[in-house]
């Protein structure tokens, strides 16, 4: 035995020192094969040291001609993906698209859902700022993954901003909340549960609703159908029409609701014309999906001045014992549009049923984003859980609001200034980020074309885009879209 593995040595020495195995040699390591495991066992047997390594060489000579590489079959011909067309934008987020493609100094973009300061920048919150300083400042964090429902106090503390410190529910234990990707994430996990679990796949949206909301829920698997919303004629709430078609909606359909300041009209039903909803609703065991991106925040209730008033709609509900499920979103009343922090909260008859629904979400989650990011949700669970830094957000919004109220009275004022033909007093009693003009496709792309003014085509404007010194000049454009310019 070690007569033979001298052999095998020697065996090595030599093709190392045969010039016409260099190349056969390096490459047989490059593959992690051992010269003496290959060669050696060969020579031992008496086989010649150079018709050996011609098998080498002529098996190795392709492979180092092409790297290794062999050509793909389709390498010559056209791309597996060349029968796609081309996708169209995005109908809200291609205004922007377009916006920033426009090299027009007086250029206005209205049609992005964020808030803009008085100069048109983005807004970062003091209590935001100093919140993430102390993030970075505690050296304990760390970046580890976090549960598949996230973050246990930003859930807890969300459920508790919607639902109410002292609901029943919460206190009952009734109430599940993950963590997901925003308002967004959390309405698409909703729907893709509700496709696995629930016993039946139709949703009804409200006729406007958010442009994404189709899509999301088609996605997830459900099939989407509407109910009446909103009345051009009056340019406020279609009431009748609403109850109508809630009333003709098969037993146990998901029904989508808007918790407060709808998008894009921002009209909403008077508190007792949610509760005619809430008992139409029971009384046709139908399950209501509320989307709520801006409870708590200047562009609901901030018009009354209570966070508890922004919620009502939703706690209406809660109140009767009912089941219901709920997505929240913390992009616009906190700014942290980027970060994608929001919540998805299911209300069950009993803890054992939400212990068992949880269950189910995880699976729905998992595959799905794994689990969701810490930094954003670190930042509102802070904030929830503070009261001076609670207050502290509740007076930088109160701030943010003014300045929309503002805008809506400047803009109606400007309009009535000029005698623009038509009623513009729902500018100001629409409330939200947006208000539905009432402008139609064509006045929009007149506006654009001729004062570079981007919105969407159903003639929705974010407010928060505006400015003192912008509005003068989005008036004029109204004033000569409506009186014949377009």
């Amino acid at each position: 035995m070690k007569e033979q593995k001298k052999k095998v040595a020697r065996s090595e020495r030599k093709v190392a020192e045969t010039p016409a195995l260099e190349f056969c040699g390096r490459e047989v390591r490059e593959l992690g094969v051992g010269v003496g495991t290959m060669l050696g066992a060969c020579f031992v047997d008496g086989r010649g040291l150079n018709t050996l390594a011609r098998h080498f060489i002529s098996a190795l000579e392709p492979m180092a001609s092409n790297d290794g590489i062999s050509a793909s079959p389709t390498a010559a011909s056209d791309s597996v993906f060349n029968h796609l067309v081309r996708a169209p934008e995005d109908p809200i987020l291609g205004v922007t698209v377009a916006f920033n493609k426009d090299p027009s100094p007086v250029k206005l973009n209205l049609g992005v859902g964020a808030y803009r300061t008085e100069e048109g920048k983005p807004l970062v919150l003091n209590v935001v700022r100093k919140v993430e300083q102390q993030l970075i400042n505690d050296l304990s964090r760390n970046k580890e993954y976090i549960p598949i429902v996230g973050l246990a106090d930003f859930n807890k503390l969300s459920a508790k901003l919607i639902f109410g410190a002292d609901s029943p529910a919460i206190q009952e234990n009734r109430v599940t909340t993950v963590q997901c990707l925003s308002g967004t994430g959390s309405l698409r996990v909703g729907g893709e549960f509700l496709a696995k679990h629930y016993h039946h796949r139709t949703i009804y949206l409200p006729t406007p609703t958010w442009g994404n909301h189709h899509k999301v829920f088609n996605l997830a698997g459900l099939s989407v159908k509407t109910y009446r919303y909103y009345a051009p004629a009056t340019r406020g709430l279609d009431f009748e029409g609403l109850l109508e078609d809630l009333g003709a909606a098969p037993s146990g359909s998901i029904i989508l609701l808007h918790a407060c300041a709808h998008n894009p009209t921002g009209v909403d039903p008077t508190l007792e014309q949610w509760e005619q909803i809430r008992q139409l609703i029971r009384l046709k065991a139908l399950l209501p999906f509320f989307d709520s991106a801006y409870q708590a925040s200047l562009f609901c209730g901030f018009a009354s001045g209570s966070l508890d008033a922004d919620a009502q709609p939703v706690r209406l509900f809660v109140a009767d014992g009912g089941e219901l499920l709920l997505a929240q979103s913390y992009a616009k009343n906190l700014g942290l549009y980027g970060e994608r922090v929001g919540a998805l909260s299911i209300v069950c008859k009993s803890p054992d049923v939400a212990s068992r629904v949880e269950s189910q979400l995880k699976l729905v989650i998992r595959p799905m984003f794994s689990s969701p990011p810490i930094h954003g949700a670190s930042i509102v669970a802070a904030i929830l859980k503070d009261g001076d830094l609670f207050n502290e957000w509740t007076i930088e919004l109160k701030a943010m609001a003014d300045r929309i109220i503002s805008m809506r009275q400047q803009l109606f004022d400007a309009l009535q200034s000029r005698g623009t033909p038509g009623d513009w007093s729902h500018i100001i009693k629409q409330i939200g980020m947006f208000t539905f003009t009432g402008l139609n496709a064509e006045q929009v792309s007149f506006m654009t074309n001729e004062y570079h003014i981007y919105m969407t085509s159903d003639g929705r404007i974010s407010m928060a885009g505006l400015s003192s010194k912008t509005v003068p000049h989005l008036a004029d454009a109204i004033h000569a879209a409506v009186t014949g310019g377009a």
